[in-house]
């Protein structure tokens, strides 16, 4: 865990301090628990640290006039110490995905003392991906069904968990497939390690997988069919005693956001100078069809995606109820928003969705080091030009053609038709089916991911 702790000075009355005898002004802590390797957290957590968007954002004048504010991040690989740190009061607001705000708000309720809200969605994905199943890079495993007598390894608690239990449920595997629990950074080496025969993991954990070559995705989260989503929850009572702080809070999530939305490639390269996570990885979330949509409004899809998590979680693990009514309050949201100028009923009923061919973007793109993103009109384009590039690449993207999920070039199975167009997909067995069903042949591939034929 790693803690920034910063006194910011946003009084207003800083000369008190050279009178005697006159009392020291209030000190209001805002501490944010947060993950910044998770991708959809980014907005409500590394970002605002980063660019000290808080100090921006939080109220100074009325009662704020004499206020100093003791900022305070806490960074996690996962949201259960979140939650146990707020409940300790140590923390007020906390940044984590869907299965971890149903147990906070679940857990907080269950005490009968002391409650958090939802307040914020800081990233989602309509269809679930972000999550996803991978398997070791030079392993035999291609489907669900290989797994059949296999371990594999999961953040228990975590939205990828959920996806698990649901795929293997469907799968008919629940009792075939030993599932360990295992951190994200453990998991990832034991993948690279080969020591675990699959792993399911949370935004980004698959795809810097596929970017480093360790490892390749069998299983998708838009599979399971459920939403995934990050989001932002506060305790009851600060909220209550402190509005104008939350909506100052959620007003800087909104401009991170609003950053990067119009700077993804700089985003990219930012965060992955704070945080590690490869940039082109980054890139693959963030950018105009990316993985990642970073918009804060609650939806009808998300709460109706967490009562449906929490009917998973009651049944696997005991969580206690909760009410979605109490817990789901958006009113410090509306208001961030219209400080903001923006509709927030607009984008509540406005949700980003994947789709095949779509006609605003173009179907391939090279990240190159030297003169940055370029797009092309075709996937066979984008090849041709690689082929041809005199200068270093950082990546390639393209699309799959069943669900228009943007994935790397080096990660995607290929398949050029006899008019010479190429299209992509994300698994093995799909572009087998393409081509018994269409004719074409395997693309010469970007690398051992697609050389699996």
């Amino acid at each position: 865990m790693r803690e920034t702790r910063t006194l910011a000075t946003l009084t207003l009355c800083g000369s008190l301090a050279m009178f005697a005898g006159i009392a020291s002004a209030e000190t209001i802590q805002v501490g944010i628990g947060h993950q910044s390797m998770v991708t959809n957290t980014v907005s409500g957590g590394i970002v605002l640290e980063k660019l000290d968007l808080l100090k921006k954002h939080l109220p100074t004048t009325g009662k704020y006039a004499d206020v100093e504010y003791d900022i305070v991040f806490r960074d996690y690989d996962s949201g259960p110490p979140i939650t146990n740190q707020m409940l300790a009061g140590k923390l007020e607001f906390g940044v984590m995905g869907d299965y971890p705000l149903i147990v906070n708000g679940a857990k907080f309720q269950e005490t009968g003392k002391q409650e958090t809200r939802f307040i914020g969605v800081t990233g989602y994905n309509l269809r679930g991906t972000g999550n996803g199943i991978v398997v070791p890079i030079d392993s035999d495993t291609q489907s669900l069904s290989d797994l059949a007598g296999k371990n594999l390894s999961v953040p228990v608690g975590s939205a990828a968990w959920g996806m698990t239990l649901k795929a293997l449920s469907e799968a008919g595997l629940s009792d075939k497939v030993k599932i360990v629990n295992q951190s994200p950074a453990v998991g990832a080496a034991n993948i690279q390690a080969g020591r675990i025969d699959a792993h399911a993991d949370f935004c980004p954990w698959s795809e810097i997988m596929e970017f480093r070559e360790t490892g390749r995705k069998i299983y998708d989260g838009s599979e399971a069919g459920v939403p995934t989503f990050h989001g932002i929850v506060v305790r009851e009572s600060y909220a209550k005693k402190y509005p104008e702080i939350v909506e100052g809070v959620l007003k800087a999530t909104l401009e991170a956001q609003k950053w990067i939305q119009e700077n993804p490639m700089e985003a990219a390269m930012k965060v992955s100078e704070w945080t590690g996570v490869e940039k082109e990885v980054l890139y693959l979330y963030f950018s105009n069809g990316g993985i990642t949509t970073a918009e804060a409004s609650i939806k009808t899809e998300w709460v109706d995606a967490m009562k449906y998590d929490l009917d998973l979680l009651k049944r696997e693990v005991g969580v206690p109820d909760l009410d979605f009514d109490r817990w789901v309050d958006d009113s410090y949201l509306r208001a961030a928003y219209k400080a903001m100028d923006l509709d927030y009923d607009a984008l509540v009923s406005s949700v980003v969705d994947t789709q095949p061919n779509n006609p605003a973007l173009k179907p391939a793109e090279i990240w190159f080091q030297d003169k940055g993103i370029v797009t092309y009109d075709s996937v066979a384009d984008m090849l041709a030009a690689k082929e041809a590039a005199g200068s270093p690449i950082n990546a390639t993207y393209v699309y799959d053609n069943l669900t228009g999920l943007k994935l790397f070039g080096k990660a995607a199975y290929m398949v050029r038709g006899s008019d010479g167009e190429v299209v992509a997909f994300l698994k093995k067995a799909d572009s087998e089916k393409y081509i018994a069903n269409h004719g074409g042949t395997p693309v010469t591939p970007e690398n051992a991911v697609a050389m699996a034929y």
